[in-house]
């Protein structure tokens, strides 16, 4: 727990200040967190991120991580859009499993990319809304919803939990602290509300917050399968005590994206 604590307390040192700060510096940062994640959970899979899919799924991650106001750059340099690119990067991985003869598969092609999407689109949202007008307050209320839902889920599944959430995929979770964890993000969320505004109506801020939490919990659970999966405890080991960048952002992977298309953001 000492690590643990340490390691935190540092990392968000080193972290918070770029997020206040934002722009191409934070844009930069965002764009290294999302390799490491890639290369993690390529790892996990046998992939090397020097091979030849794993330098395509690189290009196409850091293709998706373009911010939009740039994406005009794209189309005027090559001449296709981003999806465009996307549909390029699956025929040139289904050619690779030709040119293998199998040796990299169908199974393997459609990790590499599902891979890619799955760490892309959450850290291009991240970028996203940093970039936008009162952006930084959306990203802490992420943050901040994210991080008291891990916490009081941790806490209250401790202190009360008895029903085992789903042990096949996170054996220590909990019902209690799933519920729990929502309770405080709801908490978290009037304070924020109370302090800075994010919208006229308490309603949708409680409904917003509910959901919000519901998905960060289950992103944690999708990424616990994956390493039960492929039997790994930790997607990496680059923070002692935390474990991988994955370990780290799998809630905010899922929580920006949605707050996007449920027009919060």
């Amino acid at each position: 727990m000492k690590t643990r604590i340490i390691t935190g307390a540092v990392a968000l040192a080193l972290f918070l200040p770029i997020v206040l700060l934002g722009g191409p510096v934070f844009t930069v940062l965002i764009y290294a967190i999302a390799a490491i994640g890639l290369y993690e959970i390529l790892k996990m899979k046998g992939i090397s991120l020097i091979s030849f899919p794993g330098i395509i799924s690189i290009l196409l991650l850091f293709l998706l991580l373009f911010p939009s106001v740039y994406t005009e750059i794209i189309v005027n340099l090559t001449g296709h859009t981003k999806l465009e690119w996307i549909f390029v990067a699956v025929f040139i991985l289904l050619i690779f499993t030709v040119l293998t003869k199998n040796k990299f598969t169908f199974e393997n092609a459609s990790f590499v990319l599902l891979s890619t999407l799955y760490v892309g689109i959450g850290f291009y949202y991240f970028i996203e809304t940093r970039a936008i007008e009162g952006g930084l307050a959306y990203v802490i209320f992420a943050l901040l919803i994210v991080w008291t839902t891990d916490s009081g889920a941790y806490f209250t599944g401790r202190k009360l939990g008895k029903r085992k959430l789903w042990p096949e995929i996170s054996p220590n979770k909990t019902v209690e602290g799933f519920v729990g964890g929502i309770v405080w993000a709801i908490v978290t969320a009037l304070i924020i509300q109370w302090i800075s505004p994010l919208t006229s109506s308490y309603i949708i801020l409680i409904g917003i917050t509910i959901v919000a939490s519901i998905f960060g919990q289950l992103g944690d659970l999708v990424e616990s399968g994956i390493k039960r999966h492929f039997n790994v405890k930790d997607s990496g080991n680059l923070l002692p005590g935390h474990g991988g960048i994955l370990d780290r952002f799998d809630s905010l992977l899922f929580v920006l994206p949605l707050l996007h298309f449920l027009h919060f953001i």
